[in-house]
């Protein structure tokens, strides 16, 4: 897959890009944007073990928080534009404040970034767009949510209505589970994300990921992606943040996505105007294809992680200049990725214990890896004192390979996750599953 776009001659400088967040997700886009040649420098704050592996990356030490110091730096390192990778910052604003400080920043402000931090303004901008969604309920107090779970005649989902690490999502088998999740969120597992909590109705089908890069009125589509959600094989046990992905996604044909494109992203950009949001990012759309059709499960203002991972290898070295198009607000509309003959899967190799505690400080030992088209994206790892890798994080590194065929993509992860060790590592073995003619064989 390879970007085929025109660099805009509002281009005038690319030189030091900067790159907030500090998991897989930003390395890979870090990875991504350094292919280009006008790319000097690629920035991290405040990235991770693994960011400094990346060619023309450095890691810096400042905070954020600190916004005189901060814009100082950037000043002084005549940074040309601003990629902001995780949700917190941009629902608190970050994005707004650079702007006015007259940066380019590829991200939404805080109106946009509601997307994701209120589940329940969603739904709410869902319904008035005429987006299909499930079915919903939000809620203020256990006794509400009591009377809500026992009026319906089956489960339903739970979800804490803020931002909760993607681990704020309860499927539940009975009503009982239910209202135990229901009081697990009320009672604080999330903080102040849980002060409300939103019910969706169960719809089925398989779901999948669709990333549209926006200028505020126009957009371009990404490759779509599928996620595996849940910690363990046959997309079983409890909802993890992402234990790895592939892409594209065949289950979306051309046909599927003109239809998702008209009754689902359309409208999106359509009520974004509306509601006078300036939305300047990527929005994800995560849905599930059901047998009435397209329906949004949520939105995420930002790129999903390990979706993006899996994506990023797709992208040439214009990739950049699209990103620096939408901070502008200067899509052409013309913008095209055209698709060639790879295909990209993750998997994603994690700290025994999680989504729930898990230690860290523990030695990552590296053996021979195969680098044909493959990649190793540090998620969460840092440097002891004696520059050893060590695990910090739940999600340690994301392995990941492209090649012509799903099979082969998978066969070179898993050849290479069998180098990797660390105390109690742990990864699924049916990643790509749906797409793995080899795995229904062998299974």
């Amino acid at each position: 897959m390879s970007t085929n776009s025109t660099i805009s001659k509002d281009s005038s400088r690319l030189e030091n890009i900067l790159i907030i967040g500090n998991g897989g997700r930003e390395n890979a886009l870090a990875w991504a944007i350094q292919k280009n040649d006008l790319v000097k420098k690629v920035y991290l704050i405040p990235g991770n073990a693994g960011s400094e592996r990346i060619n023309k990356c450095e890691r810096l030490k400042i905070d954020i928080n600190n916004k005189k110091e901060f814009v100082e730096k950037l000043d002084l390192l005549k940074i040309d534009l601003i990629v902001i990778g995780p949700e917190i910052p941009l629902a608190n604003g970050l994005a707004d404040f650079l702007r006015k400080k007259d940066f380019k920043v590829f991200g939404p402000g805080k109106d946009g970034a509601k997307l994701e931090y209120s589940k329940s303004w969603a739904k709410e901008f869902m319904q008035d767009a005429n987006i299909p969604t499930a079915n919903f309920w939000k809620v203020n107090s256990l006794e509400e949510a009591k009377k809500i779970i026992y009026s319906k005649s089956i489960p339903l989902i739970v979800k804490a209505d803020g931002l909760a690490s993607g681990k704020g999502v309860f499927i539940p088998e009975s009503k009982d589970e239910c209202f135990a999740a229901a009081k697990l969120i009320f009672d604080g597992k999330f903080g102040n994300s849980g002060n409300m909590i939103v019910f969706e109705e169960k719809i089925e089908g398989p779901e999948v990921s669709v990333f549209a890069l926006c200028d505020g009125k126009k957009y371009i589509l990404l490759p779509t992606a599928q996620d595996h959600k849940r910690l363990n094989d046959n997309d079983k046990g409890p909802n993890t943040g992402g234990m790895g992905a592939y892409s594209p996604a065949p289950l979306l044909t051309e046909d599927y996505l003109d239809r998702v494109i008209k009754e689902i992203i359309d409208p999106t950009i359509v009520e974004l105007n509306k509601k006078n949001i300036d939305y300047r990012g990527v929005i994800y759309f995560g849905l599930m294809l059901t047998k009435f059709g397209p329906k949004v499960i949520e939105y995420n203002c930002r790129f999903g992680d390990p979706e993006c991972q899996t994506i990023m290898p797709l992208m040439d070295k214009n990739f950049v200049f699209l990103l620096e198009k939408c901070s502008m607000g200067k899509l052409t509309g013309d913008e095209k990725i055209e698709t060639f003959d790879k295909v990209s899967g993750c998997v994603i190799a994690t700290s025994k214990g999680y989504p729930h505690e898990y230690k860290t400080g523990l030695p990552i030992k590296i053996g021979k890896l195969d680098p044909s088209d493959c990649q190793i994206f540090d998620s969460g790892t840092s440097l002891s004192k004696n520059g050893e890798l060590l695990t910090d994080g739940g999600r340690v590194l994301s392995i990941v390979c492209q090649d012509k065929d799903f099979d082969l993509v998978f066969q070179k992860a898993y050849k290479n996750l069998k180098e990797i060790n660390f105390d109690g590592i742990y990864f699924r073995n049916d990643i790509g599953h749906q797409v793995r003619k080899s795995f229904s064989k062998e299974n």
